[in-house]
């Protein structure tokens, strides 16, 4: 398996998060990333640096969707977290970045609850970076096509994700 840089950046050009994952690899949905716990996120943001996985996680990146997912195996209290982003791009041999847009969607594990969180963000940055049109309407619509698809339950968030996390090692 080899390795992959998963870049986050802001809408500004600043750079937000970044984890090196392995490259699992793709199927109809997207391309698949595996982060083992105990996988080293750096952050760009906060007090923090640096951090560590609490789980093993595989990460779905679809081809020109607004929205990247991260499935986490139990017991960690969310299932699913989804970043809404710009559609993702290799930029590198061993590199992908996409620009974070704030939204994030969420599925959690106990009792299958899907919760928006950080719209208040996305305003606010929609403003302070201005975020044309086309990315308010790539970021809205990818927020409520994850949305959707957490709350019905469709793949490969029902039972997909699950043989790609059986090969987080």
């Amino acid at each position: 398996m080899d390795a992959v840089d998963l870049v986050l950046r802001k809408y500004d050009g600043r750079p937000h998060r970044q984890v090196t994952a392995r490259l699992l690899g793709e199927d109809k949905y997207g391309t698949w990333l595996s982060t083992p716990r105990g996988t080293v996120v750096r952050y760009h943001y906060g007090r923090r640096r640096t951090g560590r996985t609490g789980a093993d996680a595989v990460r779905l990146l679809p081809a020109g969707k607004w929205w990247m997912a991260m499935f986490v195996a139990a017991p960690a209290l969310r299932e699913a977290y989804c970043d809404v982003i710009t559609p993702p791009r290799w930029t590198g041999p061993a590199e992908i970045t996409v620009v974070d847009l704030d939204i994030d969607v969420v599925r959690y594990r106990r009792d299958r609850r899907v919760e928006v969180e950080d719209e208040d963000e996305f305003e606010q940055h929609r403003h302070s970076l201005g975020y044309p049109p086309e990315i308010v309407e790539g970021a809205l619509g990818g927020a409520a096509e994850v949305r959707a698809a957490l709350t019905r339950d469709d793949e490969p968030f029902a039972t997909h994700y699950r043989s790609w996390l059986a090969r987080v090692s």
